[in-house]
């Protein structure tokens, strides 16, 4: 999953807990705060994996941006 289906999940998670909060519906309001947790450890992965990437190439010498 790339960053943009990421934000995307973790937008429609924010939009769930706002109208759960505006309506009472405790319930949907909880499912929106998971899906945000869910979305933000994904972006973390792929950060991880990304710097992790980076240490590679800075040890072997692999540069992509040159």
């Amino acid at each position: 999953m790339g960053n943009m289906e990421n934000k995307s999940e973790e937008f429609k998670g924010k939009a769930k807990e706002t109208v759960g909060g505006a309506t009472g519906n405790e319930k949907m309001k909880t499912e929106g705060r998971d899906d945000q947790t869910k979305a933000n450890v994904k972006q973390a992965g792929e950060k991880v994996k990304d710097a992790a990437g980076n240490v590679k190439d800075s040890l072997t010498g692999d540069n992509k941006n040159t």
